[in-house]
């Protein structure tokens, strides 16, 4: 079985995965992975992650020309401003997350590190998380804010939208956004609560032990 074959079986099982643990739903989320010959496969418009098909992935090759498959989501502006911008960008991830998009609606949501530090996960995984403001589905300004960034974040909370997440591969970004929701689940379910989040101390521990991105 070649690298791509196993590529595009192994997007579609993590996407059903999200589908399955209600994730992202319908025809919600998109999803992408760089090839070895430097091109992407992207899931298609209009799919859902319970039901993608390997075999009809868009398929780019590395000048950005669909050669292959179904015409891409529309929201690829998101996608290739993470592949322009970050080097170490191998997978880009975008879901529509409830606990996410209810804390991106909350009024004291912090816009340069929208998750508080509630587990060490997040931080390790994902970094500062952005949160930018909110943009028609499939506005090109999605792309132009996210390259507004310099590559400086490796995930965004688009408001009343959904999180976008860019790994070094597609079990990494999948991992990463999965653990953004989890805590902004948390952050909601302990909402008025007093909940006892980590300490400015121990989250520079965490950046320092785990080199995380964190001051840009």
């Amino acid at each position: 079985m070649s690298t791509e074959v196993k590529l595009r079986e192994l997007i579609c099982v993590l996407a059903k995965s999200m589908f399955d643990r209600g994730l992202t739903g319908g025809s919600t989320g998109n999803i992408s992975a760089r090839t070895a010959d430097g091109g992407l496969l992207v899931s298609p418009t209009g799919t859902s992650f319970g039901r993608l098909d390997p075999a009809r992935l868009s398929r780019f090759d590395a000048q950005g020309v669909l050669i292959e498959g179904d015409p891409p989501t529309k929201e690829m502006p998101l996608h290739s401003a993470f592949y322009e911008t970050r080097s170490t960008a191998g997978a880009v991830v975008h879901l529509h997350a409830c606990h996410s998009v209810a804390l991106s609606m909350m009024p004291d949501a912090d816009e340069d590190n929208f998750l508080p530090p509630l587990t060490p996960y997040a931080i390790m995984k994902l970094g500062r998380v952005k949160l930018l403001p909110f943009f028609l589905p499939g506005d090109p300004a999605m792309g132009d804010a996210v390259r507004g960034l310099a590559g400086k974040r490796a995930a965004v909370m688009l408001a009343n939208h959904g999180p976008v997440v860019a790994g070094k591969d597609i079990e990494a970004a999948c991992n990463a956004i999965e653990e953004l929701e989890d805590t902004a689940r948390l952050a909601m379910m302990t909402r008025g609560l007093s909940p006892r989040a980590l300490s400015a101390r121990q989250v520079q521990d965490l950046v320092t032990k785990f080199d995380v991105e964190w001051d840009a």
